[in-house]
């Protein structure tokens, strides 16, 4: 069997960690690598390189030539029109599949959606995840087809969830939720442990599949505090940001990113993603298809991340 498995969005925060279990495991990985990205790449580099793009049929079909799998782990995260997250989350899915589809023998295929798939009427990001879905799905044929929905991912070299945790650690906790709401939440090495036991697994049921960490219920805003103020030793000031505030920032970001022609992150569909009550997933169907669970706790994933605390049990 080939042991060869191709990865996009192997730069990102979450593709870093995975080229780097990949090759733990044993796994030769070749990766798609933007000319400009180059740089970023870890040191020393014993990876397989294509360079070129999801727009690129040439490289797609240079990566995906003769492997066991295909991971795409490439995704826009911010932006202020459907356009700048639809090139990479909807189209760039449909030239990878196409590129797959092409071999004499289909790779295996495991697409990072994102749990604000379940909700696409909320955001431009939410909608194109949902969108990028329907269409592995459409365009898979009998080629295995996995897309996994994890919730916020955090850990080292994160940047997205990284403000928040420093807040925190200064002793201020913003409240971006309502005080029903709930959440899950997810150690990036669990995210990356799971794709690498999909690998391991042979094969299961094509199809979506929810991913989270062992808080099965997820979290209230409430008890992220608590958890954080436990591992600190110390009382947070909890700071509630109220929707209008939210919106008003999101407004501000969006006109300042138009201006200077930044992508923004918080937008007035961040807003509503943020603000939804119920991001709580469930790793029911993906434990049994696969027999994957997660290891790490919120007080595991934040001590090794925010080096707080000293959880009981390490990993």
């Amino acid at each position: 069997m080939p042991r060869v498995i191709a990865v996009t969005g192997a730069t990102g925060f979450i593709g870093r960690m995975l080229v780097s279990q990949l090759r733990g495991a044993g796994w030769s990985v070749r990766l798609l690598v933007r000319p400009g990205s180059l740089s970023s790449l870890p040191s020393p580099q014993t990876s397989e390189i294509v360079t070129g793009s999801l727009e690129d049929p040439v490289a797609l079909e240079q990566l995906v030539d003769g492997v066991y799998a295909v991971i795409h782990c490439a995704g826009a995260v911010r932006g202020s029109t459907f356009e700048d997250f639809s090139r990479v989350n909807i189209d760039g899915v449909k030239q990878l599949v196409r590129a797959a589809l092409n071999q004499p023998n289909s790779p295996r295929f495991l697409s990072l959606s994102s749990l604000a798939a379940r909700e696409p009427q909320l955001s431009h990001y939410a909608s194109s995840k949902s969108m990028g879905e329907q269409v592995l799905a459409d365009e898979s044929g009998d080629m295995e087809w996995v897309a996994l929905r994890p919730p916020a991912v955090y850990g080292p070299g994160d940047r997205e969830m990284l403000p928040l945790f420093q807040w925190m650690g200064r002793g201020i906790a913003p409240i971006l939720g309502e005080p029903l709401a709930r959440l899950s939440l997810l150690y990036v090495e669990d995210l990356t442990s799971a794709i690498l036991s999909w690998l391991e697994s042979g094969g299961c049921r094509s199809g979506v599949y929810e991913i989270t960490d062992t808080q099965n219920d997820g979290y209230s805003w409430e008890e992220v505090t608590e958890r954080v103020s436990a591992l600190l030793s110390r009382r947070l000031i909890r700071v509630p940001l109220g929707e209008p505030l939210l919106r008003v920032l999101a407004g501000i970001n969006l006109l300042g990113a138009r201006i200077l022609g930044y992508a923004p992150m918080l937008t007035p569909g961040k807003v509503r993603e943020i603000r939804h009550p119920d991001w709580v997933g469930s790793n029911r169907e993906l434990t049994a298809a696969i027999g994957w669970i997660p290891k790490f706790s919120l007080e595991d994933g934040l001590h090794v991340t925010m080096g707080w605390g000293r959880p009981d049990s390490t990993n």
